[in-house]
């Protein structure tokens, strides 16, 4: 054991930095892990703590205020109800601040789907203007317990009384209104009513909101949310952080462990005399393998402990959501399970893949077996001899030559280095598709930057007038969105009618073509999902009582609702009621306009009648993988790096054969450096050409495949640009050219007893 460990020390003093470099890519890899598994679990848990502690609904129905509703409570598979709650749509202003929110008439506070206060209190009959916010709603009005709220274009107040967190569907700017707990005595005029459902098995919900809608008629439904949907969209964008930490975690574990593989592969071919020397003098194949496994496992184990020390102690610091996301994650029971079994299989697949190249050491047999003269293929082929016959420079040929004759080797070493470059590639393509969110929205389903919500007080004319007057405003686009029953009637969907005949809508079509004739629409990715249908069909849809049939002559990139969204022309909807009058306002801005900027000059133009919002771009809640991206990268160019070490220390070994014969033929210790400095290059050119070869596609289905899963549908990704691929392979190819030249030129001019020994 001694003999094991004094060897293992001396291999550790000639390979401080591989050494090095394998310790911080495991640190890096394991990180990476670590907080993917924490955003998981902070996009899951909270959702679900609040819906379990609060006996939530699985069913929300809003329907009209003489709906008999509480015969949904007799329903087969109905547990217990919430409600029936008198409701009322207002306005909601603070501190500046405006937000649409639906007042909920609570006489007490409920059972199912209870409120969980988080500051302040619940309702108290002494005060009758009291309500409690939604704490998203809350922190967009920058509202506490005690604070006044106004109701534009009225001199009522109310007064904030609480905080709560629900498991319902949570505001949203322009979107989903906010939800708003008040005595019923502060709804006033209810203009409908929402009953809550919770159900003893949730896989029954679609046919529970099926035989609801039945039982009470599709006239008398407005909206159905279901607890799916407000899990899906709690999660939102943490679960797809964590996705892309993960994935990239694994492929740069993997790759960790081919670079592992290779280099004790390598390091063995370069010492199979001391390997064969240990063995002549009494070490045991077993021991000769548990000397490179428990090395290599020793790196593996320093990097990983050391990443889950990190993560414990500082993961709850980082800014932004990730420090959010570990701070949760640590509160929760599965925590310290997984800040064990994390690192330890990281550590478990490294060591697997060192015991598979260590066994190779154990064979090695205790006689050296006699080299051969002439390595395979060693012979100058015809292309070869020709090309020096043309007086090509000879070390440009010659390392090519290399290259080629050394075929299965090569491969093999282009493979390991080609996949963290392929990992880069894929890396760069999320980060050049956030960019085009920001710096191309028209082409994502953002062409429009302003959304403006009109009160009565206000004429369709006068709205019209205001908007268009603002010089920085390009177009104002007159719709209304209202909900439709799906076919089936077993959820809700967004039916939306945007601009008109004469000025459509600029939808960004991903699929198909433009809505122009009566009856056309385009819809989004999670509606064709959601009715199994495709474009070119016709669907059917009830809006109140009233069937609405469309015809799908494209898809549109739908970045809201989940992309369960049909849209047609204002006309088109008109057609079929002609009581419809614009309820909203889209603005396209002109180019370097500030959308907030313009917001405030329309808001304060209002005079109280208009609630503008900026439309929210899915890549603001992206921006923490900026950072993640940056930090992936780095740990993809460890990896690589130390294959590139480990390739360019084997051709610097295997060429000291052919020293000899080079300085024979004449070539100077510069040109026979260039051999090994072409040879480094080539196999890191064909690296990086088949890293974006593959990496390019795989980005795209990657990011196409997510945007799908999120309901925006396929046609969002965006590759690099040509200019910028052109630069990473130029960097990667002269980088590598550049590690190897001083080796080589160590190579090229050692002395001739030193090189007689490598050849025996």
């Amino acid at each position: 054991m001694r003999a094991t460990l004094r060897w293992a020390h001396s291999d550790l003093r000639t390979h401080r930095g591989e050494a090095l470099f394998l310790v911080l890519a495991t640190a890096g890899i394991v990180v990476s892990l670590l907080l993917a598994t924490a955003l998981f679990g902070y996009a899951t848990n909270p959702w679900q703590r609040v819906f379990t502690q609060a006996r939530g609904a699985h069913v929300w129905i809003h329907t009209d205020p003489s709906a008999q509703v509480r015969k949904l409570a007799e329903l087969d598979g109905v547990e217990s109800v919430a409600g029936p709650y008198p409701t009322a749509s207002a306005t909601l202003a603070a501190r500046g601040t405006r937000a649409s929110v639906e007042l909920r008439g609570t006489p007490e506070r409920p059972v199912v789907g209870r409120p969980l206060i988080t500051s302040g209190h619940w309702l108290d009959p002494a005060t009758p203007d009291g309500v409690v916010l939604e704490s998203r709603l809350a922190r967009a009005l920058l509202a506490e317990p005690g604070d006044p709220l106004t109701l534009p274009g009225t001199t009522r107040k109310l007064t904030v009384l609480g905080i709560a967190d629900s498991a319902e569907p949570r505001y949203r700017a322009g979107e989903q209104p906010g939800l708003v707990w008040a005595l019923p005595s502060a709804v006033g005029a209810p203009g409908g009513q929402v009953i809550g459902l919770r159900l003893t098995d949730p896989a029954d919900t679609d046919y529970v909101v099926q035989r609801a809608v039945t039982l009470l008629g599709a006239g008398a439904i407005g909206e159905v949310s279901t607890w799916q949907q407000a899990r899906a969209e709690a999660q939102g964008d943490n679960r797809l952080l964590g996705q892309v930490l993960g994935l990239f975690g694994l492929g740069a574990l993997v790759a960790a462990g081919l670079a592992v593989h290779g280099a004790i592969a390598t390091r063995i071919r370069g010492h199979l005399r001391d390997i064969s020397v240990l063995k002549a003098i009494g070490f045991t194949p077993g021991q000769v393998v548990r000397v490179f496994l428990l090395q290599h496992t020793a790196y593996a184990l320093l990097g990983a402990v050391a990443a889950a020390a990190f993560t414990q102690a500082v993961g709850s610091r980082i800014p932004g959501r990730l420090g959010d996301a570990v701070g949760v994650w640590q509160g929760l029971p599965g925590h310290t399970v997984a800040l064990f079994a994390v690192p330890v299989c990281a550590v478990l697949f490294i060591g697997a893949t060192t015991g598979l190249a260590a066994w190779r050491a154990g064979r090695v047999p205790p006689v050296p077996v006699p080299r051969p003269a002439l390595s395979p293929g060693g012979r100058l082929s015809g292309v070869t001899r020709r090309a020096l016959g043309l007086r090509l420079p000879p070390g440009l040929v010659l390392g090519c030559h290399t290259v080629v004759t050394r075929r299965l080797r090569s491969l093999s070493t282009v493979a390991r280095l080609a996949l963290p470059l392929l990992l880069i590639v894929v890396a760069m393509s999320a980060w050049t598709t956030m960019d085009r969110f920001h710096s191309r929205p028209e082409q994502v389903g953002l062409p429009t930057a302003l959304t403006v919500h009109a009160d009565a007080g206000l004429s369709t004319r006068d709205v019209r007038a205001l908007l268009e007057r603002d010089p920085q405003v390009a177009a104002a686009y007159p719709g209304v969105e209202v909900a439709a029953l799906v076919p089936g009637q077993t959820a809700t969907i967004a039916l939306r009618g945007l601009g008109t005949r004469q000025e459509p809508y600029p939808y960004a079509l991903a699929e198909g073509r433009l809505a122009r004739d009566r009856d056309e629409a385009v819809a989004g990715q999670g509606l064709l999902d959601l009715l199994d249908v495709r474009v070119g069909d016709w669907v059917r849809m009830t809006v109140g009582d009233q069937p609405q049939i469309l015809h799908i002559v494209g898809r549109s990139i739908e970045p809201e609702n989940a992309g369960r969204v049909i849209s047609t022309s204002l006309d088109t909807l008109r057609e079929n009621d002609p009581r419809l009058t614009p309820g909203l306002y889209q603005l396209r801005l002109r180019p370097g306009a500030d959308p907030h900027a313009v917001a405030g000059r329309l808001a304060t133009a209002g005079h109280g009648h208009l609630d503008v919002h900026t439309v929210t771009n899915p890549a603001d809640g992206l921006s923490p993988l900026r950072g993640v991206v940056v930090g992936l990268i780095a740990v993809l160019a460890l990896i690589g790096l130390i294959e590139l070490l480990t390739a360019i220390g084997a051709t610097v070994r295997e060429g000291e054969r052919d020293l000899l014969a080079l300085k024979a033929i004449g070539l100077s210790p510069r040109q026979i450096t260039t051999v090994t400095v072409t040879a480094t290059g080539c196999t890191a050119l064909a690296a990086v050409l088949a890293g974006m070869a593959l990496g390019l596609p795989l980005a795209h289905w990657l990011i196409d495949a997510q945007g799908r899963s999120s309901g925006i549908g396929p046609g969002i990704a965006q590759g690099p640009s040509p200019a910028l691929l052109v630069l990473f392979g130029a960097a990667a190819v002269l980088g590598a050219a550049a590690l190897a030249a001083l080796p080589a030129a160590r190579a090229a001019r050692r002395r001739l007893a030193d090189t007689l020994s490598a050849v025996t």
